[in-house]
């Protein structure tokens, strides 16, 4: 692996800065055609495309969201069917023991219960969350920057190094700079 001696700092990646979010987009995807894998790119606000360009899958979590909501919005109606029509059947101002408009509140609020905290469980399962092992390598890259950075995975030579840089310059970069891992934290 390439080191920087002199501060004993391990190369990460090569970061390329761009000013839009459409050149973001190409650049993108000249970078998973060519034959990367370990990159990702960063922008201040959602870019519509960008997941397509990178070749991302369609997240499972609303799936989960969907089905946990839905369980929750049943179970809490057969919960309050059974107790008012089965268990304890009262007659309360002559309504009907099936009374479902007088269940919709509880059934709402379990929806959205199931819904929340099984798209957290979600979160922690499918995407690795919390991401302790790196930190922001730039302060301002989701501010007012777009970036793509490329992970160094075994670099053996520096030719390889000089090569992602170039490859980053041809696809538009404005700025393209090394990124070294500094223990918790990134440093450019």
């Amino acid at each position: 692996m390439i080191q920087n001696n002199s501060n004993h700092k391990k190369l990460s990646g090569v970061v390329g800065i761009f000013d839009e979010p459409h050149a973001l987009i190409m650049a993108t995807k000249k970078t998973r055609e060519f034959g990367f894998k370990y990159f990702d790119a960063f922008t201040p606000y959602p870019v519509h495309g960008l997941e397509v360009a990178a070749g991302l899958k369609r997240s499972p979590i609303p799936y989960v969201t969907f089905v946990f909501g839905l369980a929750g919005c049943v179970l809490a109606f057969l919960y309050q069917y059974w107790t008012s029509a089965i268990d304890w059947a009262l007659n309360v101002g002559g309504k009907p023991y099936n009374s479902w408009p007088a269940f919709v509140p509880i059934m709402f609020e379990v929806t959205i219960l199931l819904g929340g905290l099984s798209t957290v469980a979600a979160l922690f399962i499918f995407c690795g969350l919390p991401n302790l092992k790196k930190k922001a390598f730039d302060l301002s890259i989701t501010r007012d920057r777009f970036a793509l950075m490329i992970e160094i995975q075994n670099l053996d030579e520096k030719d390889n190094l000089k090569k992602t840089k170039e490859f980053l310059q041809s696809v538009g970069a404005k700025e393209v700079r090394e990124v070294y891992e500094e223990g918790w934290g990134f440093s450019l």
